[in-house]
């Protein structure tokens, strides 16, 4: 079980919920740039669809890190259970949407 959320030192990405129905959840994400999500697990397995270029800086479980650079329209997907924060380690506002399946949750 994790430990409660340190305090937030960064400015939380902008969610945006579009579409939330039995079958899925499309939630657009906006970031400035050092702006995060908080730490989260996915319930549900996802794909993600970038609308802009860019870098993610990864927080993961037990201290470890990660980046990922994101192409505009290459989109990829992720099982449940993916526990991270997600950052814009980048220098330009970023944003990607989100894609929940719920009839792949855990």
């Amino acid at each position: 079980m994790r430990e409660a959320e340190p305090l937030r030192c960064r400015a939380p990405a902008i969610a945006t919920v579009q579409v939330d129905d039995d079958k899925v959840r499309v939630t657009r994400w906006d970031f400035d740039p050092g702006a995060e999500t908080g730490w989260h697990r996915h319930g549900m397995a996802y794909v993600v669809v970038p609308v802009t270029d860019g870098r993610l800086h990864l927080e993961l479980p037990g201290g470890a890190t990660q980046t990922a650079d994101l192409k505009a329209g290459i989109s990829y997907a992720r099982p449940f259970g993916v526990e991270h924060n997600v950052v814009n380690g980048g220098s330009a506002p970023l944003s990607f949407v989100e894609i929940e399946m719920k009839h792949f949750s855990g």
